[in-house]
């Protein structure tokens, strides 16, 4: 199994994978969490009637400075200079919102992991924004939903297997 995870060298142990010889190709990430809460919670969301000001515009700036330091967060990732970095933040239902983050760039790895962390850390920052109000908010699905580019090429969720 050790030779088929990337980040694993013929030992068993962790490393950072040699990138150098990949071409460079135009890559990017889609990922997903959604946030279940109390509906009177969603209500101050949209509404602005939370203390900590505006939740909805802190959050994106939370998701997009995470995707730009994914590296410094995750040990074998590669440091990326990503080209953009979208987070949207939409109601899904009267008690659930879902972000969505998508991330971009030309470059010799994927984006998987920064629009990962990106779509993380905007659901955890509106958690810490709305905790005051309501801490049972769930932290729901958070996964990737499609990705292109690159040696492995595209791939959505919607074709997997689990």
């Amino acid at each position: 199994m050790a030779n088929e995870l990337t980040h694993l060298d013929h030992l068993g142990h962790a490393h950072m994978v040699d990138v150098s010889d990949k071409g460079v190709t135009k890559r990017s990430a889609t990922a997903r969490a959604v946030l279940s809460m109390k509906e009177s919670t969603l209500t101050k969301v949209i509404e602005g009637g939370l203390p900590k000001g505006d939740v909805l515009a802190t959050a994106r700036i939370a998701g997009i400075q995470a995707a730009k330091k994914t590296s410094d967060l995750i040990p074998l990732c590669h440091p990326l200079m990503l080209t953009k970095v979208t987070v949207d933040i939409s109601v899904i239902s009267k008690n659930e919102l879902e972000v969505l983050c998508t991330c971009s760039l030309s470059g010799k790895t994927g984006v998987e992991m920064e629009a990962l962390t990106g779509a993380s850390i905007t659901a955890l920052t509106l958690y810490d924004m709305c905790k005051a109000v309501d801490k049972g908010i769930v932290i729901n699905n958070v996964s990737l939903l499609e990705k292109t580019g690159g040696k492995s090429g595209d791939w959505s969720s919607k074709n997997a297997e689990c």
